[in-house]
């Protein structure tokens, strides 16, 4: 392992919107860079197998208004639902560490959910939990200088990895072998027992629900993330013992609303304790394990769809979300019951003429289908390129 010294963590707000005893950004500031580059040209470069997703970025999306009112309106219909799944993740993150975990949130999906767990800890238990925020590329794995800061501040077993949601469980996937990896290197060894709010591809035992519903934080890129790009890894920028990189988009702090979710949902706190205690005390009765129905019903859809490719295949409200704001989409699959969960998926997808086909049965309340033929984004488990026949 490297004896070079670490690089100095980013806080606001000089780097981020939220406050900085909210999160420490273990990453390099890279907004001076410009790394956003047209869709056609980052397709041809990823395509090519020349670059992976994460040496780029997307070009940040701007809602039309009516996406912004229907975030909105997500928060308010959504807001105690996820305050109960924040208590509930929380509390049993509280158990799994001795009381004392320190939380460290994958970035950027992670961010505003470790931040929500720091605060009712906090509110809650008066308890004031370390949390950072680190870097996970497909096909790169952890930042392994993130992970050598948190071995040289914090006694490894009190660590706990934070993320959003579950899709099909790539990112849990990825999350253990890049442990696996560090171990191997360092003799280091984090747990990689994975905490999220929303679990609904049944990846992981710490989860706050296992239902698939419209978690604000999905909608939007920067303006409900802290202003933070997602993370970065570009080797023309990032040196062998500096943090993976991101930048702070200052320039948008006027359509900023990071702190206001976090506060509508912690406006809920006190009302959903009853709430939080019950499920709590039967999550802990029904000792749920990883089943992996999710990635079973991606695999499923890939085969009928004639995808053949489960990279291509994005299931549940998030990931639907993403591919229909930074991908090419093919076609929506909606639970006929989950409609009125996904409004905002609809509009997304009747905005940019994507096909919606309701279909009984799905463990999630949508999935969202890549372009099999046309798309030069699809990026497969090694960041790259997906090529299709």
């Amino acid at each position: 392992m490297s004896t070079t010294p670490l690089p100095t963590p980013l806080t606001g707000p000089d780097f981020g919107s939220y406050a900085a005893d909210e999160v420490v950004w273990l990453l390099k500031d890279l907004s001076h860079v410009a790394l956003e580059a047209p869709t056609a040209d980052r397709e041809r470069a990823i395509q090519s197998g020349a670059a992976n997703y994460a040496e780029s970025l997307p070009m940040e999306y701007s809602p039309s208004p009516e996406y912004q009112a229907l975030y909105e309106e997500a928060v308010v219909r959504a807001g105690e639902r996820i305050a109960t799944a924040v208590g509930v993740v929380t509390e049993l993150a509280l158990a799994a560490r001795n009381q004392a975990p320190v939380l460290v949130s994958l970035a950027r999906a992670g961010t505003p959910i470790g931040i929500l767990m720091r605060r009712w800890a906090q509110r809650v238990h008066g308890i004031e939990l370390p949390h950072f925020t680190m870097s996970i590329v497909r096909g790169v794995g952890l930042d392994p200088t993130a992970l050598r800061y948190l071995a040289d501040h914090f006694e490894p077993s009190r660590i706990l990895f934070v993320d959003g949601w579950t899709g099909k469980g790539a990112i849990s996937r990825e999350l253990t072998a890049a442990l696996d990896d560090f171990a191997a290197s360092s003799g280091i060894r984090f747990p990689d027992d994975l905490a999220v709010l929303a679990d609904p591809g049944h990846c992981v035992s710490m989860f706050g629900t296992r239902e698939d519903y419209l978690i604000p934080s999905a909608c939007l890129n920067s303006t409900v993330s802290g202003l933070v790009s997602r993370t970065v890894f570009n080797k023309e920028h990032i040196g062998p013992d500096d943090f993976h990189g991101a930048k702070f988009y200052a320039e948008l702090a006027a359509s900023d609303v990071s702190n206001s979710f976090l506060d509508a949902i912690c406006a809920h706190f006190d009302n959903v304790r009853p709430q939080v205690t019950r499920q709590v005390a039967e999550h802990v009765a029904a000792a749920p394990v990883p089943s992996w129905i999710g990635w079973d019903a991606v695999e499923r859809i890939s085969s009928e769809y004639g995808i053949n490719n489960v990279n291509l295949v994005k299931p549940g409200v998030g990931e639907t979300t993403r591919v229909l704001l930074r991908r090419v989409p093919w076609r929506v699959l909606v639970t006929p019951e989950a409609r009125a969960d996904v409004a905002h998926v609809l509009l997304l997808a009747e905005q940019r003429g994507v096909p919606v086909e309701e279909v009984p049965g799905l463990p999630y309340s949508c999935v969202g289908l890549i372009h099999p033929q046309f798309d030069k984004s699809a990026v497969g488990a090694d960041g790259k390129a997906v090529h299709n026949a």
